[in-house]
């Protein structure tokens, strides 16, 4: 199974170092001008979809002439060009999709994108959305294994359904046993590992674990 990542078109600033990812992903997605961004950091253009509605003439021939695949929508449609993209993405039975430069620009826009990780997770798919600055991922019920990386050392774990129940965290610096959280609640926001790996574990709910670190003066 493939890892795919699906380059959008926020903000470039709040952009991860995509050459970071060179080695992780098997297949990248340009949604509308979110294309330019992979074209600008010479990575590959496997398929470039959207209305492109955003760009001038010259970077739709650029795109064009990069995209192994291209397709052009309609601007007015009933998806946004992200779930078009995500569609795409959903082809091709990946085992992890990322999200790039789906944060920082429109609250609604970016609302909408962290709901789209409950779509990839219904799929049996892992979501996750990187920006500089977070690492954003949704997770079912179960007990999983996180490690220490130092360029998200903050670790927040917020109730994606109004109950989360059963959360128990190990190997943090601010534990918890068999807690219940829900919409609202700071109980479990900004904690931090106290060696290299701890884990988590909940029975009930689905929970959105948010990694990141303090915003960088550009």
């Amino acid at each position: 199974m493939v890892s795919v990542a699906i380059v959008g078109n926020g903000p470039e600033h709040l952009h991860p170092d995509l050459e970071l990812y060179r080695d992780v992903i098997d297949i990248w997605i340009g949604a509308d001008r979110g294309t330019l961004h992979l074209i600008k950091n010479n990575l590959p253009v496997n398929y470039a979809v959207g209305d492109f509605d955003s760009i001038n003439e010259d970077e739709k021939q650029a795109i064009q002439q990069s995209a192994a695949y291209y397709k052009e929508y309609p601007s007015e449609k009933d998806e946004a060009d992200l779930e078009i993209a995500l569609s795409k993405a959903f082809d091709l039975s990946p085992k992890t999709i990322y999200l790039f430069g789906v944060t920082g620009g429109r609250l609604d826009h970016e609302l909408i994108t962290i709901q789209l990780l409950y779509s990839i997770i219904n799929k049996g798919i892992k979501g996750i959305i990187l920006d500089q600055s977070n690492y954003l991922e949704l997770t079912l019920p179960g007990s999983y294994l996180l490690e220490h990386d130092d360029d998200y050392p903050a670790i927040s774990f917020i109730p994606y359904t109004q109950y989360v129940k059963g959360i128990t965290l190990a190997g943090f610096y601010y534990p918890l046993v068999n807690q219940t959280i829900t919409w609202g609640s700071t109980l479990s926001i900004s904690n931090k590992l106290l060696l290299n790996n701890g884990t988590f574990s909940f029975e009930e709910g689905i929970l959105l674990l948010v990694k990141s670190r303090d915003t960088i003066p550009v």
